[in-house]
C-alpha cells in the first residue's frame, strides 16, 4: 500500500504484513453491471485467499463500499454472481471500475482496518454511523505538581487519567463542578497558576484549594487527587465514609469551619451519585447498546457506565441500511464507534451477533486488554438492557415523529418556491461584522434530519470593502461557488470554465454535476433585494443555473410580528401569516446562521483584541515580544525606536533588531 493509501492514524497499517494491490479496469462512468463483473473478475485472477479488506471504487476513483473477509478471493467472487444479489448491491457492482486490496494477519486485524476505511471515506454503501462529533472526558493531568482537572476532546496528547466517555459536554460540566466543589481541585491552566499572588474567585466560593498561593501543600493536594481517583474510578463509597469520618472528627474537635467545608464536600458527592439517570451500582465498566427498528429506521441507544456510575446516553441513528440486517447494523456500528472511542471492559447487548467473538477479539487487540461482549439473562444486567431497549424504542419514535414533521415542512417549503421536489440541502447565508470590522461570511447547512452541522462554513471577508454588505454577499458565493465547480469532473469542469468566461451561453445546470453532493437544492439569503441582487449577478458570471436562491429580509418591524418578507430572483415579493409552520421553519433556518455568523465574528473580534502589531514582525516569537514590550512599554514606541535603540533590548541580537526596524520603516524592500 503506497503511503498515499494509508489510512489516518499512526501505526494502523504497520500490523499488517502484506501491502495494498490496486487492481484497475476503466469503463465507461455510467452504470454497467457487464463492466463491473469483469473489473472483479480480473481482480479474481490474483486474489489470494488471505484474511483482508477491499474497496471497491468506481470510474472516478470514489470509494463505493469497504468490506472486510477472512478468504478475500471467497468473499469478493460472491459479487460476481449478480443473480443473488439484491438490487441495492447490482448498482454498486454496475458502478465498481477498480478495487484496492489490503491482506492482513486476522480476520480480527481486517474488522479494525475496515471500521478505519468506513470512517476515513465514508462509502455510499457502508452501514455508517453518523454522529461525528467527538466524545467528551474528563482529564485528570499528571504533567504539573498540582494536577489540573479538565474536560477534554480529541487526541490524548497530555499526561494523565482519562475517564469517559461522557454523552455530551453538558454531563462532563455538571460532572466537573460537582468535583470541583467535592475535591476543590484546580481548573485553571498553568500560566494562570503560576502568576497568581493571591486566590482567586473560586477559592473564595470554596471550589478549589488554592494550591497557587500555598493555600494547600504538595501531600495535601495529592490526598484530594487520590480521592477524586478513587471516585472516578468507581469507589464513592469510600470516598464518602473518608468524608463523613473527617466531618465527625471536625465536629468532635470544635472545628466547625472545616466541618461544614466537609459538608458541602459530601453533599457535592451526594448530588452526583442522586443525579444517576439508572442504578448501575454493582456493574463496574461497561457500554450498554440497545437497537430498535422502526419504517425502514433503527435507532441504537448507548449507555457509558463508568465505576458504577452512569456518565449518559446517546442515541445513533445509522445510515444506508437498507438490505442489511440489525444484527449486521449493530456489529458495523460498534466497530465504527469503539474506532476512536476506547471501549469499556464490558459490552452488554440486546442481542446474540453472529460475530460477536471476532468483535471482541478485534476490540480487545485496540484496547490492550480484554474486552467481553455478552447478552445477560438474568440480574441487574437484564434489567439496564432492558431499560437501554426502551429508551432506543422511544428515542427512535421520537425521531420519526420529527421526521415525519420535517417532510412535510420540506413539501411546503418545495410548494412555496417552486422547487421540482422537498430539497434536501437548503445552505444559508449571512454576513457579520461591526461598522465593516473583522468582517465574515458564514453559511449553515439543514436537510431532512435537521442542520448538519459538520457541514457549517465561514469566511474571512479579504477582498470585498467591509462596508459594503453586498459586495461581501458577492464575495462568499463566488468563493463558495467557484470552488464547486472546481470540483466537478474535468470534462464539466471545463466546460464550466468555458462557460464562466463568457456571460452567454447554456449555463452550467446541478442536475450536470449531479455527483456533487454539496451542491445545494435551495440557498436562503439572511437580506432583501439588495444580497438577492448580488447572488443573481455572481450566478450569472459563474454560469451557474438551476440553484434557486431566496432572501429573507425582517419586515417593517424589524421581525418583531413575524412579518418576514421572501425576495425572489424575478422582483416578486412574499409574506405569510404569522402562524404558518413553515414561516417558523424557515425563520428557524434564518435565526441559526445568525446566531453561528455572530459567534463566528465575537470568536475573531476576541482575538483581534487580544492581538498585538509585534505579531505581524517575523522571527519575533512570544519571549522576544515579551522582552520588548518590557523594555519599551508599548507595541507603538518600538514601532518608532531607533535601531540603536532596538540593539538595546535584552534577548535581541542586532539582526533581530534590524529586522524589526525594517519591517515598520521598510528597509527591507
Amino acid at each position: 500500500m503506497s503511503k498515499a493509501e494509508r489510512p489516518d492514524q499512526p501505526n494502523a497499517a504497520s500490523r499488517f504484513n502484506e501491502e495494498a494491490q490496486t487492481y484497475a479496469v476503466r469503463g465507461a462512468d455510467q452504470p454497467d453491471l457487464e463492466g463491473g463483473v469483469a473489473a472483479i473478475r480480473n481482480v479474481l485472477k490474483t486474489l489470494p485467499t488471505k484474511p483482508g479488506v477491499y474497496r471497491m471504487h468506481d470510474a472516478r476513483g470514489d470509494v463505493l463500499y469497504v468490506g472486510k473477509a477472512r478468504a478475500l478471493k471467497n468473499r469478493v467472487t460472491n459479487y460476481t454472481q449478480v443473480e443473488r444479489l439484491p438490487n441495492r448491491l447490482r448498482r454498486m457492482v454496475s458502478l465498481t471500475r477498480s478495487m484496492t486490496i489490503v491482506t492482513t494477519n486476522s480476520e480480527a486485524e481486517a474488522l479494525l482496518l475496515e471500521a478505519q476505511l468506513i470512517k476515513r471515506y465514508r462509502p455510499a454503501y457502508n452501514v455508517l454511523l453518523r454522529d461525528d462529533k467527538s466524545f467528551p472526558f474528563i482529564l485528570l493531568r499528571a504533567d504539573h505538581d498540582f494536577p489540573r482537572i479538565q474536560k477534554h476532546r480529541g487526541a490524548r496528547r497530555h499526561k494523565g487519567e482519562y475517564y469517559g466517555p461522557f454523552a455530551s459536554a453538558g454531563s462532563v460540566n455538571v460532572t466537573l463542578n460537582a468535583l470541583e466543589k467535592l475535591f476543590l481541585l484546580r481548573s485553571c491552566t498553568d500560566s494562570f497558576f503560576n502568576n497568581r499572588d493571591r486566590p482567586c474567585l473560586l477559592y473564595q466560593i470554596k471550589r478549589c484549594s488554592a494550591p497557587c498561593v500555598g493555600r494547600i501543600d504538595k501531600a495535601g493536594y495529592a490526598e484530594l487527587v487520590a480521592d477524586a481517583k478513587a471516585f472516578l474510578g468507581g469507589k464513592s463509597t469510600a470516598v464518602q465514609a473518608k468524608l463523613a469520618k473527617e466531618m465527625e472528627g471536625a465536629a468532635g474537635a470544635l472545628d466547625f469551619e472545616r466541618a461544614a467545608l466537609l459538608r458541602d464536600r459530601l453533599k457535592a458527592l451526594t448530588f452526583i451519585q442522586g443525579s444517576q439517570a439508572i442504578n448501575a451500582a454493582g456493574i463496574g465498566d461497561a457500554d450498554i447498546f440497545a437497537l430498535a427498528a422502526k419504517q425502514g429506521v433503527i435507532g441504537i441507544q448507548a449507555f457509558f457506565i463508568r465505576g458504577g456510575q452512569n456518565w449518559g446516553h446517546r442515541a445513533f441513528f445509522p445510515a444506508h441500511i437498507q438490505d442489511s440486517s440489525e444484527e449486521e447494523v449493530l456489529t458495523q456500528v460498534l466497530a465504527q464507534f469503539y474506532e476512536e472511542v476506547p471501549p469499556a471492559r464490558l459490552l452488554l447487548l440486546d442481542r446474540e451477533l453472529p460475530e460477536a467473538d471476532l468483535l471482541a477479539e478485534a476490540l480487545s487487540e485496540r484496547a490492550g486488554r480484554k474486552v467481553e461482549i455478552a447478552v445477560p439473562q438474568r440480574g441487574d444486567r437484564v434489567r439496564l438492557v432492558a431499560q437501554a431497549k426502551r429508551n432506543a424504542e422511544e428515542a427512535l419514535d421520537r425521531r420519526l415523529a420529527e421526521s415525519t414533521t420535517q417532510g412535510r415542512l420540506l413539501r411546503e417549503v418545495a410548494e412555496l418556491f417552486d422547487l421540482p421536489e422537498p430539497p434536501q440541502r437548503i445552505e444559508i447565508y449571512d454576513n457579520s461584522h461591526i461598522q465593516g470590522t473583522n468582517a465574515l461570511g458564514a453559511m449553515v447547512v439543514a436537510g431532512p434530519e435537521g442542520f448538519i452541522k459538520g457541514q457549517y462554513r465561514k469566511w474571512n471577508i479579504k477582498q470585498a470593502a467591509t462596508d459594503d454588505d453586498f459586495a461581501m454577499m458577492r464575495e462568499v458565493m463566488e468563493r463558495r461557488f467557484g470552488r464547486l465547480l472546481e470540483s466537478v469532473a474535468p470534462a464539466e469542469a471545463g466546460a464550466a470554465s468555458s462557460i464562466a468566461q463568457t456571460s452567454s451561453g447554456p449555463g452550467l445546470r446541478r442536475g450536470d454535476v449531479d455527483s456533487e453532493p454539496d451542491w445545494p437544492d435551495l440557498v436562503l439569503i439572511d437580506g432583501g433585494k439588495g444580497q438577492v441582487s448580488a447572488v443573481r449577478a455572481v450566478f450569472e458570471r459563474l454560469g451557474v443555473e438551476d440553484v434557486p436562491f431566496i432572501g429573507i429580509a425582517k419586515g417593517p418591524h424589524h421581525g418583531r410580528e413575524g412579518r418576514e418578507v421572501f425576495h425572489f430572483p424575478d422582483g416578486r415579493e412574499l409574506t405569510l401569516p404569522v402562524n404558518a409552520p413553515v414561516l417558523f421553519y424557515l425563520q428557524r433556518l434564518r435565526d441559526e446562521v445568525h446566531r453561528y455568523a455572530i459567534g463566528a465574528h465575537r470568536t475573531k473580534r476576541a482575538k483581534a483584541i487580544t492581538a498585538s502589531p509585534l505579531d505581524e514582525v517575523p522571527g519575533i516569537g512570544p519571549a522576544r515580544k515579551k522582552a520588548l514590550l518590557l523594555h519599551f512599554g508599548t507595541a507603538r514606541a518600538v514601532r518608532s525606536a531607533s535601531l540603536e535603540d532596538l540593539q538595546k533590548a535584552p534577548g535581541v541580537s542586532a539582526a533581530v533588531a534590524q529586522t524589526i526596524y525594517d519591517f515598520y520603516h521598510g528597509g527591507g524592500e
